[in-house]
């Protein structure tokens, strides 16, 4: 398949494009290919998952006429609003939790703190409109493993599961248009190390920002250990760590959680 590169400009969140019948926006960032074409009366998506090959670091865009081979899957959407050819992708945490395995274990000393940089993949809000505009679809910009969070298989949640380096160093994360970082804030109040192999990351919870270098940040998370293993304090934070620069709001978070502070069992976020 050749693409039209004329029109090639470099995607970005949160942006209209103005379609007219019988353009197709195509799209690829990360291991994902998305065509979206506007028709008369419909919306028609193509998505195609590559192989995972390297690091991919663009996100390429471009409209053009021209299709993927007839074996990509097609979604077709009625055209609600025919006066308007506006397409916009939002990003969205995932809508499960995520269960971040570090891929070395880490002992937080007793009475000690530390911030993990955490890079979680976004799925896409596929738009006909703005960014409020009515949602076609979504798509997971890579593949979601799934796992089983409890105590047994009565008690628990399943959740996304992420293999993560739960960098300490902020510039040792790598950055891409459709990774966001979330600061998590580990403090271990108790008089023993906490050794720390996997906590759970409350990914519907996080609304999504944009910095002036494109980058995607989410507020940060705090989880807070005083007394043993059987509950925790996790808390999502109100503002943005200073890290993240001027950012621009880009998508809301799934769910809505109180303000102040979350209890979750200890168990459940951490192995």
């Amino acid at each position: 398949m050749e693409q039209d590169t004329e029109s090639r400009q470099e995607g970005a969140w949160a942006q209209p494009y103005s379609l007219v019948s019988g353009d197709t926006r195509y799209h690829e960032l990360g291991h994902v290919q998305l065509w979206v074409t506007l028709l008369d009366l419909e919306w028609q998506v193509r998505v195609r998952n590559l192989e995972a090959r390297g690091d991919p670091s663009s996100w390429i865009a471009e409209t053009s006429h021209v299709l993927p081979s007839p074996d990509v899957p097609l979604q077709r959407f009625v055209r609600a609003d025919r006066n308007d050819g506006t397409l916009t992708l939002i990003p969205a945490m995932a809508d499960l939790p995520t269960v971040i395995r570090p891929f070395q274990p880490l002992t937080i000393p007793a009475g000690a703190r530390c911030v993990i940089y955490v890079g979680t993949t976004v799925w896409m809000k596929i738009c006909a409109g703005g960014a409020e505009g009515s949602v076609l679809t979504e798509v997971p910009l890579s593949t979601p493993l799934l796992t089983w969070v409890g105590g047994n298989t009565m008690e628990g949640e399943l959740c996304y599961s992420s293999s993560s380096f739960a960098r300490l160093v902020l510039e040792a994360v790598p950055k891409r248009p459709w990774r966001a970082v979330t600061p998590v804030t580990i403090i271990n109040g108790r008089s023993e190390p906490l050794l720390l192999e996997r906590f759970n990351l409350p990914t519907p919870m996080l609304s999504l920002y944009r910095n002036e270098k494109g980058q995607l940040w989410t507020p940060g998370v705090t989880v807070e250990c005083e007394t043993d293993m059987t509950s925790a304090i996790l808390r999502v934070e109100q503002g943005l760590h200073p890290a993240a620069g001027d950012c621009q709001k880009v998508g809301n978070a799934r769910e809505v959680a109180s303000r102040g502070r979350l209890v979750r069992a200890f168990d459940r976020m951490f192995g």
